[in-house]
């Protein structure tokens, strides 16, 4: 592979370019409910936001069997992912008296605690080597909580700003869009769904039926845009077993749904009550709009799911710069 094959584009509105950056490693901000105000108007905020929004636009209208560019970045990121995995089977559930939160997550989590930098190498070009020690920080806290061997949407967060400082390197490109969510977002998921049944991981901050879900929340948003204008599935189809079953693997949506239901017992609408309100919206262009709302709303603007957020120079938490 050509040294520096993914430099940032000439016309990159970046105002210095990656190489002459002061990278830092990132830290907590939010301290108080009060510093939520710093977070809302911080920079940060508006490049993850219209991160996703991105990525919302990108994938509209789209399966996930699309054909789409896969750029070398995404096969390497992909190939991490895949490390993450053959590591859980590396590592097996402990015999413990407490059904949940089983301590061989500790054990699979040191490994990447310790190995994450090299990791991240693998995937950043070596000019931009100085970059690591800050966005491996993010991958750190994408996987759930050491401590309280639990995982929830401010971990899922973490990997969306781990993406989105890549995007910030160059190191993915505008046209790696649809990629980042089918490949690269998608594997970690299925990762991540993984770690949650093989070591019973807790929900973080779960609103039990109240929330969305237990765990993630992009996926729904991404999900429904993919489903926009479809010619025949309507919201209401997706608690509809036999629609969710022929279709699950073209949508991120679905996908979810099922893995729902097969983690849950009991009727639908007591389980996961906000949802099935969710497929009474006539329209998966209301959904996506009502649920990037209540992302907003029930996630980044919860200060228990904020104040975990960390903050360098890709994602500062200084106010956006006007003009």
């Amino acid at each position: 592979m050509a040294e520096g094959e993914r430099q940032p584009s000439p016309d990159s509105s970046e105002e210095t370019t990656p190489a002459t950056q002061n990278f830092i490693i990132p830290k907590k901000e939010i301290h108080t409910v009060p510093d939520m105000g710093k977070w809302k108007r911080s920079q940060a905020y508006a490049d993850y936001i219209g991160f996703i929004l991105t990525l919302n636009e990108g994938v509209k209208g789209k399966k996930l069997t699309f054909e789409y560019r896969v750029s070398e970045a995404i096969e390497k990121l992909v190939a991490l992912l895949n490390t993450l995995d053959r590591w859980i089977d590396e590592t097996p559930p402990v015999d413990q008296p407490s059904r949940f939160g089983n301590k061989a997550y500790r054990t699979w989590y040191a490994k990447l605690d310790q190995e994450a930098e090299n990791l991240v190498a693998t995937v950043v070009p070596t000019h931009l080597a100085a970059a690591i020690p800050e966005v491996a920080v993010y991958l750190k806290e994408a996987v759930g909580n050491s401590t309280r061997i639990d995982y929830g949407t401010g971990h899922e967060a973490a990997f969306a700003a781990f993406l989105c400082c890549l995007c910030k390197i160059g190191v993915l490109r505008v046209d790696d869009q649809v990629a980042i969510v089918f490949k690269v977002f998608n594997r970690y998921l299925e990762v991540m769904r993984k770690l949650q049944k093989t070591y019973r991981m807790e929900p973080a901050g779960s609103q039990g039926v109240w929330g969305l879900d237990d765990f993630q929340f992009l996926p729904f948003i991404w999900g429904s845009s993919q489903l926009i204008d479809h010619p025949h599935l309507e919201p209401r189809h997706f608690v509809d077993e036999k629609a969710v079953t022929e279709n699950h693997k073209d949508y991120m949506f679905l996908e979810c749904i099922l893995f729902i239901t097969e983690m849950k017992t009991g009727p639908f609408a007591e389980h996961s009550n906000q949802l099935w309100n969710i497929s009474a919206v006539p329209s998966w262009a209301k959904v996506n709009q009502g649920l990037i709302r209540m992302y907003k709303a029930e996630c980044l603007e919860k200060f228990p799911v904020i104040q975990h957020f960390k903050f360098g120079s890709l994602l500062p938490i200084h106010p956006v710069k006007s003009g």
